[in-house]
Protein backbone atom coordinates (compact mmCIF):
# COMPACT_ATOMS: atom_id res chain seq x y z
CA UNK A 1 0.00 0.00 0.00
CA UNK A 2 1.37 3.46 -0.34
CA UNK A 3 0.02 7.21 0.65
CA UNK A 4 -0.28 10.01 -1.90
CA UNK A 5 -1.19 13.52 -2.23
CA UNK A 6 -4.90 13.97 -3.90
CA UNK A 7 -5.09 17.33 -6.20
CA UNK A 8 -8.21 16.08 -8.32
CA UNK A 9 -11.23 16.99 -6.40
CA UNK A 10 -13.39 14.61 -8.70
CA UNK A 11 -11.10 11.84 -7.51
CA UNK A 12 -11.66 12.81 -4.00
CA UNK A 13 -15.68 13.32 -3.59
CA UNK A 14 -16.22 10.32 -5.93
CA UNK A 15 -14.37 8.07 -3.10
CA UNK A 16 -16.33 9.73 -0.03
CA UNK A 17 -19.47 9.40 -2.27
CA UNK A 18 -19.06 5.21 -2.40
CA UNK A 19 -18.61 5.60 1.57
CA UNK A 20 -21.34 5.29 4.12
CA UNK A 21 -20.19 7.00 7.03
CA UNK A 22 -18.66 10.41 6.28
CA UNK A 23 -19.21 14.16 7.19
CA UNK A 24 -18.61 17.00 5.23
CA UNK A 25 -15.67 17.80 7.34
CA UNK A 26 -13.97 15.49 5.01
CA UNK A 27 -14.96 17.11 1.88
CA UNK A 28 -13.02 19.01 -0.39
CA UNK A 29 -14.86 22.28 -0.16
CA UNK A 30 -13.67 22.01 3.74
CA UNK A 31 -10.44 21.98 3.46
CA UNK A 32 -10.86 25.18 0.90
CA UNK A 33 -12.66 26.33 4.12
CA UNK A 34 -9.75 25.64 6.24
CA UNK A 35 -7.01 27.08 3.67
CA UNK A 36 -9.07 30.67 4.01
CA UNK A 37 -9.35 30.74 7.37
CA UNK A 38 -5.55 29.86 7.50
CA UNK A 39 -4.88 32.25 5.24
CA UNK A 40 -6.41 35.25 7.04
CA UNK A 41 -6.23 34.39 10.53
CA UNK A 42 -4.21 37.26 13.04
CA UNK A 43 -3.13 37.37 16.06
CA UNK A 44 -2.95 34.31 18.80
CA UNK A 45 -6.75 32.63 17.70
CA UNK A 46 -6.41 29.12 16.42
CA UNK A 47 -5.83 28.79 12.92
CA UNK A 48 -6.00 25.99 10.30
CA UNK A 49 -4.23 26.65 6.64
CA UNK A 50 -1.84 24.36 5.66
CA UNK A 51 -3.85 21.28 4.49
CA UNK A 52 -3.09 17.95 3.01
CA UNK A 53 -5.67 15.91 1.07
CA UNK A 54 -4.10 12.50 1.59
CA UNK A 55 -5.56 9.21 -0.19
CA UNK A 56 -4.26 5.44 0.69
CA UNK A 57 -4.34 3.47 -2.22
CA UNK A 58 -3.38 -0.53 -2.61
CA UNK A 59 -0.89 -1.67 -5.22
CA UNK A 60 -3.54 -1.82 -8.25
CA UNK A 61 -4.61 1.74 -7.75
CA UNK A 62 -7.66 0.54 -5.53
CA UNK A 63 -7.86 3.27 -3.47
CA UNK A 64 -9.09 2.60 0.51
CA UNK A 65 -9.47 5.93 1.94
CA UNK A 66 -9.13 9.48 2.31
CA UNK A 67 -8.25 11.79 4.93
CA UNK A 68 -7.79 15.54 5.42
CA UNK A 69 -5.31 17.01 7.42
CA UNK A 70 -5.04 20.53 8.48
CA UNK A 71 -1.91 21.99 10.38
CA UNK A 72 -3.32 23.79 13.77
CA UNK A 73 -1.92 26.79 15.26
CA UNK A 74 -2.59 27.69 18.83
CA UNK A 75 -1.84 29.50 21.72
CA UNK A 76 -1.14 26.50 23.43
CA UNK A 77 1.03 24.38 20.57
CA UNK A 78 0.70 23.68 17.15
CA UNK A 79 -0.68 19.93 16.07
CA UNK A 80 -2.05 17.77 12.95
CA UNK A 81 -6.16 17.72 12.99
CA UNK A 82 -7.61 15.14 11.47
CA UNK A 83 -11.73 15.57 11.89
CA UNK A 84 -13.81 12.45 10.67
CA UNK A 85 -11.34 10.82 9.16
CA UNK A 86 -12.34 7.68 6.49
CA UNK A 87 -10.28 4.97 7.13
CA UNK A 88 -6.69 4.47 9.44
CA UNK A 89 -4.26 2.18 8.54
CA UNK A 90 -0.37 1.76 9.60
CA UNK A 91 0.68 3.69 6.01
CA UNK A 92 -1.61 6.49 6.71
CA UNK A 93 -0.55 6.75 9.93
CA UNK A 94 3.25 6.73 9.03
CA UNK A 95 2.20 9.47 6.52
CA UNK A 96 0.38 11.47 9.25
CA UNK A 97 3.48 11.12 11.53
CA UNK A 98 6.02 12.43 8.60
CA UNK A 99 4.11 15.70 8.12
CA UNK A 100 3.85 16.45 12.02
CA UNK A 101 7.29 16.16 12.75
CA UNK A 102 8.33 18.16 9.38
CA UNK A 103 5.62 20.88 10.52
CA UNK A 104 7.12 21.03 14.39
CA UNK A 105 3.59 19.49 15.60
CA UNK A 106 3.34 18.24 19.26
CA UNK A 107 1.15 15.56 18.70
CA UNK A 108 -1.45 14.38 16.25
CA UNK A 109 -5.04 14.64 16.99
CA UNK A 110 -8.30 12.30 15.40
CA UNK A 111 -11.63 12.63 15.76
CA UNK A 112 -12.33 9.07 13.79
CA UNK A 113 -15.79 7.53 12.10
CA UNK A 114 -15.35 4.21 13.30
CA UNK A 115 -17.71 2.75 15.54
CA UNK A 116 -17.50 2.99 19.50
CA UNK A 117 -16.41 -0.80 20.30
CA UNK A 118 -13.68 -2.17 21.92
CA UNK A 119 -11.81 -3.62 19.02
CA UNK A 120 -11.53 -0.43 17.90
CA UNK A 121 -10.57 1.49 21.15
CA UNK A 122 -7.52 -1.35 21.46
CA UNK A 123 -6.53 -0.35 17.45
CA UNK A 124 -5.75 3.15 18.55
CA UNK A 125 -4.36 2.19 21.94
CA UNK A 126 -2.31 -0.18 20.02
CA UNK A 127 -0.65 2.61 17.36
CA UNK A 128 0.19 4.85 20.63
CA UNK A 129 -2.70 7.49 20.76
CA UNK A 130 -4.37 7.93 23.94
CA UNK A 131 -7.70 9.49 24.38
CA UNK A 132 -8.17 13.12 24.45
CA UNK A 133 -9.13 15.57 26.82
CA UNK A 134 -11.04 17.70 24.11
CA UNK A 135 -13.23 16.81 21.15
CA UNK A 136 -11.55 18.48 18.18
CA UNK A 137 -14.76 20.57 17.43
CA UNK A 138 -15.76 17.70 16.03
CA UNK A 139 -18.75 15.53 17.89
CA UNK A 140 -18.17 11.88 19.01
CA UNK A 141 -21.47 10.88 18.45
CA UNK A 142 -24.11 11.83 16.39
CA UNK A 143 -28.22 11.96 15.86
CA UNK A 144 -29.21 10.74 12.37
CA UNK A 145 -33.00 10.93 10.95
CA UNK A 146 -33.22 7.97 7.49
CA UNK A 147 -34.95 10.67 4.77
CA UNK A 148 -35.86 7.54 2.70
CA UNK A 149 -39.28 6.85 4.22
CA UNK A 150 -42.24 9.48 2.95
CA UNK A 151 -43.45 12.91 4.87
CA UNK A 152 -45.85 10.92 6.16
CA UNK A 153 -43.75 8.43 7.69
CA UNK A 154 -41.16 10.62 8.79
CA UNK A 155 -43.77 12.45 10.38
CA UNK A 156 -45.52 9.42 11.93
CA UNK A 157 -42.14 8.35 13.73
CA UNK A 158 -41.52 12.06 15.48
CA UNK A 159 -42.36 12.10 19.48
CA UNK A 160 -45.96 12.98 19.53
CA UNK A 161 -45.34 16.23 20.76
CA UNK A 162 -42.73 17.36 18.26
CA UNK A 163 -45.31 16.24 15.65
CA UNK A 164 -48.34 18.38 17.74
CA UNK A 165 -45.71 21.82 17.82
CA UNK A 166 -44.76 21.89 13.83
CA UNK A 167 -48.70 21.33 13.26
CA UNK A 168 -49.25 23.92 15.84
CA UNK A 169 -46.61 26.41 14.26
CA UNK A 170 -47.55 25.60 10.68
CA UNK A 171 -51.40 26.78 11.76
CA UNK A 172 -49.64 30.13 13.23
CA UNK A 173 -49.72 33.12 10.35
CA UNK A 174 -47.10 34.67 12.54
CA UNK A 175 -44.48 31.84 12.26
CA UNK A 176 -42.96 32.23 8.87
CA UNK A 177 -39.62 30.54 7.64
CA UNK A 178 -37.51 31.57 4.80
CA UNK A 179 -34.27 30.81 3.39
CA UNK A 180 -31.26 32.41 1.66
CA UNK A 181 -28.04 31.43 0.05
CA UNK A 182 -27.13 35.36 -0.42
CA UNK A 183 -23.82 35.39 1.54
CA UNK A 184 -24.72 38.97 3.11
CA UNK A 185 -27.81 37.27 4.70
CA UNK A 186 -24.79 36.20 6.97
CA UNK A 187 -24.73 39.02 9.05
CA UNK A 188 -28.54 38.50 9.51
CA UNK A 189 -27.40 34.91 11.24
CA UNK A 190 -24.66 36.31 13.13
CA UNK A 191 -26.52 39.17 15.02
CA UNK A 192 -28.67 37.08 16.21
CA UNK A 193 -25.82 34.40 16.71
CA UNK A 194 -23.81 37.17 18.89
CA UNK A 195 -26.85 37.92 20.76
CA UNK A 196 -27.62 34.02 21.94
CA UNK A 197 -23.88 33.69 22.73
CA UNK A 198 -23.64 37.03 24.97
CA UNK A 199 -26.84 35.39 27.20
CA UNK A 200 -25.86 31.91 27.23
CA UNK A 201 -22.21 32.92 27.80
CA UNK A 202 -20.12 30.62 24.74
CA UNK A 203 -18.11 31.51 22.31
CA UNK A 204 -19.60 31.81 18.59
CA UNK A 205 -17.85 31.15 15.32
CA UNK A 206 -16.32 33.95 14.09
CA UNK A 207 -18.67 36.38 11.38
CA UNK A 208 -15.79 35.42 8.94
CA UNK A 209 -16.02 31.70 9.39
CA UNK A 210 -19.84 31.58 8.87
CA UNK A 211 -19.27 33.42 5.92
CA UNK A 212 -16.54 31.38 4.40
CA UNK A 213 -18.19 28.37 5.26
CA UNK A 214 -21.54 29.20 3.36
CA UNK A 215 -19.24 30.74 0.65
CA UNK A 216 -17.05 27.63 -0.44
CA UNK A 217 -20.27 25.15 -0.29
CA UNK A 218 -22.00 27.69 -2.28
CA UNK A 219 -19.54 26.81 -5.32
CA UNK A 220 -21.73 23.34 -5.28
CA UNK A 221 -24.97 24.91 -3.75
CA UNK A 222 -24.43 22.66 -0.98
CA UNK A 223 -25.48 25.31 1.92
CA UNK A 224 -28.69 27.04 3.07
CA UNK A 225 -29.32 29.89 5.68
CA UNK A 226 -32.73 29.24 7.38
CA UNK A 227 -34.68 32.16 9.12
CA UNK A 228 -37.91 31.32 11.54
CA UNK A 229 -39.33 34.43 11.58
CA UNK A 230 -41.97 35.40 14.68
CA UNK A 231 -44.42 38.49 13.25
CA UNK A 232 -41.72 39.53 11.27
CA UNK A 233 -38.83 39.42 13.29
CA UNK A 234 -35.57 36.68 13.10
CA UNK A 235 -36.06 34.87 16.22
CA UNK A 236 -34.15 31.35 14.73
CA UNK A 237 -31.44 30.78 12.60
CA UNK A 238 -29.96 27.67 11.08
CA UNK A 239 -27.05 27.17 8.43
CA UNK A 240 -27.68 23.89 6.64
CA UNK A 241 -25.02 22.05 4.82
CA UNK A 242 -25.87 19.30 1.84
CA UNK A 243 -22.78 17.20 1.02
CA UNK A 244 -22.65 13.55 -0.48
CA UNK A 245 -26.57 12.82 -0.02
CA UNK A 246 -26.41 14.02 3.55
CA UNK A 247 -28.26 17.27 4.90
CA UNK A 248 -26.30 18.70 7.94
CA UNK A 249 -27.75 21.14 10.63
CA UNK A 250 -24.31 22.31 11.31
CA UNK A 251 -25.30 25.69 13.39
CA UNK A 252 -28.05 27.33 14.81
CA UNK A 253 -29.38 30.34 17.02
CA UNK A 254 -32.50 30.68 18.91
CA UNK A 255 -33.51 33.64 21.05
CA UNK A 256 -34.33 32.47 24.29
CA UNK A 257 -36.87 35.07 24.69
CA UNK A 258 -38.87 32.75 22.28
CA UNK A 259 -38.22 28.91 23.40
CA UNK A 260 -41.87 28.65 24.25
CA UNK A 261 -42.98 29.77 20.13
CA UNK A 262 -42.46 26.28 18.11
CA UNK A 263 -40.78 28.17 15.80
CA UNK A 264 -37.30 26.13 16.34
CA UNK A 265 -39.98 22.76 15.74
CA UNK A 266 -40.82 24.28 12.17
CA UNK A 267 -37.65 25.77 11.23
CA UNK A 268 -36.35 22.13 11.48
CA UNK A 269 -38.58 20.79 9.54
CA UNK A 270 -38.53 22.44 6.98
CA UNK A 271 -34.46 22.06 6.38
CA UNK A 272 -35.71 18.51 6.59
CA UNK A 273 -37.74 18.49 3.65
CA UNK A 274 -35.21 20.86 1.73
CA UNK A 275 -32.84 17.96 2.69
CA UNK A 276 -35.25 15.20 0.97
CA UNK A 277 -36.43 17.30 -1.78
CA UNK A 278 -32.53 17.50 -2.94
CA UNK A 279 -32.37 13.98 -2.96
CA UNK A 280 -30.40 13.81 0.60
CA UNK A 281 -30.85 9.95 2.30
CA UNK A 282 -29.77 11.07 5.88
CA UNK A 283 -30.35 13.93 7.87
CA UNK A 284 -27.37 14.46 10.33
CA UNK A 285 -28.06 16.29 13.57
CA UNK A 286 -24.93 17.19 14.22
CA UNK A 287 -23.95 15.97 17.76
CA UNK A 288 -25.66 14.08 20.37
CA UNK A 289 -24.94 13.36 24.42
CA UNK A 290 -26.69 11.55 26.64
CA UNK A 291 -30.11 13.85 26.79
CA UNK A 292 -30.20 12.80 30.87
CA UNK A 293 -26.76 14.18 31.71
CA UNK A 294 -25.80 17.56 32.66
CA UNK A 295 -23.91 18.33 29.07
CA UNK A 296 -24.52 21.85 27.85
CA UNK A 297 -26.02 19.78 24.55
CA UNK A 298 -28.34 17.92 26.93
CA UNK A 299 -30.97 19.66 26.35
CA UNK A 300 -30.74 20.36 22.31
CA UNK A 301 -29.98 16.33 21.87
CA UNK A 302 -34.11 15.74 23.19
CA UNK A 303 -35.42 18.25 20.98
CA UNK A 304 -32.91 16.58 18.08
CA UNK A 305 -34.38 13.13 19.47
CA UNK A 306 -38.01 14.16 19.09
CA UNK A 307 -37.84 14.23 15.12
CA UNK A 308 -37.45 10.44 15.17
CA UNK A 309 -34.05 8.90 14.01
CA UNK A 310 -31.16 6.83 15.93
CA UNK A 311 -27.79 7.50 18.16
CA UNK A 312 -24.39 6.86 16.41
CA UNK A 313 -21.98 6.94 18.33
CA UNK A 314 -17.99 7.27 17.43
CA UNK A 315 -14.72 6.17 18.73
CA UNK A 316 -13.53 9.15 21.21
CA UNK A 317 -11.21 12.03 19.93
CA UNK A 318 -7.68 10.32 20.16
CA UNK A 319 -4.10 12.29 20.63
CA UNK A 320 -0.69 10.82 19.57
CA UNK A 321 1.90 12.53 21.40
CA UNK A 322 4.51 13.55 19.55
CA UNK A 323 6.84 15.79 21.57
CA UNK A 324 7.08 16.56 25.35
CA UNK A 325 5.52 19.37 24.53
CA UNK A 326 2.07 17.82 24.25
CA UNK A 327 2.40 16.84 28.21
CA UNK A 328 1.50 20.85 29.22
CA UNK A 329 -1.18 21.05 26.76
CA UNK A 330 -3.39 17.52 27.75
CA UNK A 331 -2.72 19.06 31.18
CA UNK A 332 -4.35 22.82 30.03
CA UNK A 333 -6.87 21.18 28.09
CA UNK A 334 -7.90 18.53 31.38
CA UNK A 335 -8.36 21.45 33.42
CA UNK A 336 -10.58 23.41 31.26
CA UNK A 337 -12.59 20.22 30.42
CA UNK A 338 -13.51 19.95 33.93
CA UNK A 339 -14.19 23.70 34.30
CA UNK A 340 -16.37 23.66 31.72
CA UNK A 341 -18.70 20.74 32.76
CA UNK A 342 -18.13 18.65 30.03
Amino acid sequence: MFCQEITDKKIWEDFLLRCEEKTFLQSWNWSEFQERMGNSAQGGSASGGKIWRLGVFENNGNQTSAVLAVKVRARRGTFLLVQHNVGLSETLLNKLKEIAKEEGCAFIRMAPLLPRTEENKKLFRSLGFRESPMHANAYEATWKLDLTPSEEEILKNMRKSTRYLIHQAEKNPDLVITKSNQLADADIYQKLNLKVAKRQKFTPFSSESVKNELDVFNNDGGALLFFGKYMGEVVASAIIVFWSGIGFYHQAALDPKYHKIPIAYLLQWEAIKEAKKRGCRLYDFWGYVDPKSHHPWAGPTLFKMGFGGRAYEYVKTQDLPLSWKYWPIYLFETLRKIKRGL
